[in-house]
């Protein structure tokens, strides 16, 4: 067992990523806590709370804490932040005592957003806690070139965010954030059934339409899927039938917002780096980049080559571990 281990932690509104120098990821669930408001313990948190979401009863209440990549609730992601480290550590026998953490936060983050994040790890009993910009964490974890002076630019559709930065010599050249990201599509998709067909459906089945039918802006083979929802007329549960294309109607405007980030971000480069991204491209990650037909829409778009990173959803957690070793070289510079 190490005593002080050096582990890595990708907050995301949807996902919470632990990265072990020794182990790799030791834990990867979504960031949902369900807690009981009559006694105020919690019940269950990761993929055990997100199976709960839109099923417990009155006095149970599944929160997401993290919304748009910020702590919107900071007890409850101390409190999940604990449970998953003492997770990880029974399953992997990595010992979390008194850890050296690296934790990303997204490059819009304000100080105070900072501050919390800080806190809620160190709340855990953490030795020290480093901030890195998920940006740059994302292009480590793609193994990017990212301290060599060549351009680098990384796309990170996230949950709650969307990112894009032109990485240089170990720094952001130029970096956009929206706060838009998975979690927008799936809300543009509980919209867009209960105006077209006047059916409620829950968070969760809209994810799985996104992930089963959705379609970035391009031509594609029509796709259907079966949806159940409560109809809002009658109050009865109903069954309705789905084309990817409607989908694809509802998800774009998210995908022009996300595009138009791209296309603002190059336009702030330097005309030195533009060279460099003609002939590297641009690096997709992030959960929201698995969608069926993005890395081809976007080459279409902004006409210079795209490419998926080696595990998008695991990206910013390796490049959060992996970072420590250039953090303590800078340190160590300073002195």
């Amino acid at each position: 067992m190490l005593s002080n281990a050096e582990i890595g932690i990708d907050l995301g509104t949807a996902n919470i990523l632990i990265y072990s120098k020794s182990k790799g990821i030791i834990l990867n669930e979504p960031s949902v806590v369900a807690f009981n408001t009559e006694t105020k313990e919690v019940v269950a948190v990761g993929a055990e709370a997100k199976l709960m979401v839109g099923k417990t009863p009155r006095n149970v209440i599944p929160v997401r804490p993290l919304k748009d990549g910020v702590i919107a609730d900071y007890d409850m992601t101390a409190q999940m932040l604990k449970a998953f480290l003492k997770k990880a550590s029974k399953t992997t026998g990595v010992s979390m005592r008194k850890p050296t953490v690296v934790v990303c936060t997204p490059s819009g983050s304000t100080s105070v957003e900072r501050r919390a994040i800080d806190n809620a790890v160190k709340s855990y009993g953490a030795k020290h806690v480093h901030l890195i910009e998920e940006p740059i964490a994302a292009a480590i974890g793609a193994d990017l070139p990212v301290d060599e002076p060549v351009a680098n630019v990384i796309v990170d559709i996230g949950g709650g965010t969307s990112e894009v930065a032109i990485i240089s010599f170990g720094g952001v050249v130029s970096c956009r954030s929206i706060r838009m990201g998975g979690d927008k599509m799936d809300d543009e998709i509980i919209q867009y059934v209960r105006k077209e067909y006047n059916i409620l459906i829950g968070e969760r089945t809209a994810e799985n339409i996104k992930m089963e039918i959705g379609y970035a802006l391009i031509d594609h083979k029509e796709e259907t899927m079966e949806v159940r929802g409560r109809d809002m007329v009658t109050g009865l549960p109903k069954t309705i039938e789905l084309r990817s294309t409607e989908i694809q109607h509802a998800l774009r405007e998210s995908l022009e917002q996300i595009l138009e980030t791209i296309r603002a971000t190059l336009e702030d480069c330097p005309p030195e780096l533009s060279g460099d991204i003609v002939d590297q491209g641009v690096i997709l990650t992030g959960g929201g980049s698995l969608l069926k037909g993005m890395q081809a829409w976007l080459s279409d778009e902004i006409v210079v080559p795209v490419h998926m990173a080696p595990s998008p959803l695991e990206s910013v957690a390796i490049g959060t571990g992996r970072s420590l070793k250039m953090i303590m070289k800078l340190q160590k510079a300073a002195k």
